[in-house]
Formats: structure tokens, sequence, C-alpha cells
């Protein structure tokens, strides 16, 4: 019997993007991020070549999905396993764990369909690792962007220049900024009290003089109420709510002095529909709102920020919406 053709009954006839078994080809996959996982991570102390030589049947799962191939003169590495600077894998191999972390988390999950967990319900792990993650963001920020708005590297340059990091979390980020700028203070903010805690441990265990230039507190951005403050506005704009994101963004542009510059990130836009979909769900559960790039874009010019700007940071990373406060 053919499957029904009326639209009131639900169609039998599946045509699966991964195969017959589709969710056995998923839960094979966690086990092949598993390996890329723990490959990135062993070869951060240790040649990647050595590392795959070490574990054939591990290597062999990561043949299987293409990353690994052998070649005449020995195995070949695609790109994205290989690693390019240490900080900037270790910010990688972080952000991956997190990822895997909050979606145990979510399978784990009886929370009666409700879309918010929020990050209040992440364990530290998973607090610290995605905190982690995000300094290869504020390295980025501080050695490729901010060398390319008009003036804003100056302004860092001064004595006493200010830095507002919105959600800092455990403060990796404000830590980069504050390596990057050794001459400004760099203000975190964030509404998870945990998560400072956490954050003042790693500030404990950071370089002091990088440290002693960091503050963490406990603070909603929507409360944000200086004028003219800051030199450089970083907002981490997926891991708000659309609500809060809307009554933050005018007192964040009241916030930057005249000439400086807000920097948002921003995710990037999957080209297939599995990481839309993934993407829109996660950043409903951590609280957070699906704004894309242009929609960041023309939230900033309609609320008068000039010179727009945007820049990728790393592969599959934010995509940061750079706009500017005109000068008087």
């Amino acid at each position: 019997m053919s499957a029904s053709t009326d639209p009131a009954v639900p169609s039998t006839d599946f045509t699966p993007l991964l195969g017959e078994d589709p969710v056995a080809v998923l839960e094979a996959a966690a086990w092949a991020m598993a390996a890329v996982v723990s490959v990135q991570r062993q070869a951060l102390t240790e040649p990647l070549a050595d590392v795959l030589v070490r574990d054939p049947w591990r290597t062999e799962v990561l043949e299987s999905v293409g990353l690994v191939r052998r070649g005449p003169d020995g195995l070949i590495v695609h790109p994205s396993l290989d690693r390019t600077d240490t900080a900037t894998a270790y910010s990688a191999v972080e952000a991956k764990l997190s990822s895997l972390r909050q979606a145990v988390a979510a399978a784990a999950a009886d929370d009666n369909g409700t879309p918010e967990a929020g990050w209040g319900a992440q364990s530290d792990e998973v607090l610290l690792g995605q905190g982690r993650a995000s300094a290869a963001t504020g390295r980025a920020l501080a050695g490729k962007i901010v060398p390319q708005l008009a003036g804003c590297a100056e302004r860092l340059a001064a004595e006493g220049s200010r830095v507002l990091d919105v959600g800092t979390g455990v403060g990796a980020l404000a830590l980069a900024l504050a390596e990057g700028f050794p001459r400004a203070r760099v203000e975190g903010i964030d509404v998870l009290e945990r998560a400072l805690r956490l954050g003042r441990g790693e500030l404990a265990a950071a370089e002091p003089a990088v440290a002693a230039r960091v503050s963490l507190i406990l603070r909603d951005v929507v409360n944000v109420s200086e004028k003219e403050a800051y030199d450089l506005v970083w907002l981490p704009a997926p891991f708000l709510s659309e609500e809060a994101l809307r009554a933050a963004l005018p007192r964040l542009v009241e916030a930057l002095a005249p000439g400086a510059w807000l920097v948002s990130g921003t995710n990037p836009l999957a080209g297939d529909a599995l990481r839309r979909s993934v993407g829109r769900w996660t950043a409903v559960r951590g609280g957070g709102n699906s704004f894309d790039t242009a929609r960041m874009t023309e939230e900033l010019e309609s609320l008068g920020l000039v010179g727009t700007d945007t820049f990728p940071t790393v592969p599959g990373g934010p995509v940061l919406v750079a706009a500017r406060r005109p000068e008087r």
C-alpha cells in the first residue's frame, strides 16, 4: 500500500538525508566528533602525526569522514583538523568541548519542553570551556580587527582608556583584551554570579599585571547607564535574548565616547539546514536570539552608528560587526 496523499494524514514516505538509518549515523557522528576533539587536544602538546599514528583505530574514524587520508608518503590531514597557533587551537578545542557538553546536557535534560535552559543551568565545565574559547575572539579583536577601525587603536593606546566587555562570563575574553591593550582598563559585566566567581579564579591564574586591569562586575547590560564613557564596547549578541538585546543597544550606544566603536559578535548564517536549525535551537536554549549579521548591521545603523563593517574571525566562528559613534 502506498503512503497516503491525504494532507490530514502524516506521510511515512521518508527520504532520509543520512541513509536508511539516519539515527545510527548521527550516533556515530557524535563519536567521530569525540575523535576530532581528542586528537586536537593531544596535538596541543605533541606533533599531530604522532597522535594519529599512536591510535590507528581512532584515526580510521577520521579517515571515514574524510579528515585524514593515506598518501604515498604518509597521512594527509584536512586543514580543519590541523592547528594554527597554539592559543587559537586551544580555544577551538575548548569551544568543541563546550558544545559537546551542552549537547549531552540537552539530551539528558528533563525540562518538560521548556525552550530556554539558560547558561545558569550549565555546569562549571561548560562555562569554563565556553569562556576560554572566547579568548580566541578577544585576540582576533585586539590583533586584527581594532587596527582596521579608524582611530580605535590610538584611543586604546592612551592611558586610562576603557573597554566594556558585555557578558564576560569567566573573563577570558576580557583578559585577552587587557593583554592586547596594555594601557586600557577592561570592565567585564555579567548577570551570572557563578560565572564571575569562576572568572575570578581565572584572573588569579593570569599574569598579575594584566589581571590587575580587569574588573568583573555583577551587572545586567540593560542597566548600563554610563554616558560617553567607553572607547570600545564588545557585545556578544547571540548570548542575549532579543528583548534584552533591544533594551541594551540604545544604552550601549550612549555609553560610547564620540568616535568610539561598538563591535558585536554575530553567528554566521550556515549554508545547510542542519547547522541553521541547530544554531537556532542552541541560541534559544541558552536564552539568546537568532539575529544574523545583516540584522545586527541594520540595528546599529538605525541607532545612528556609522562606518559599519563586518569581519570574519575563525572558520565557523562568529562574524564581527563594527560600527562607530559619530564625532561631535
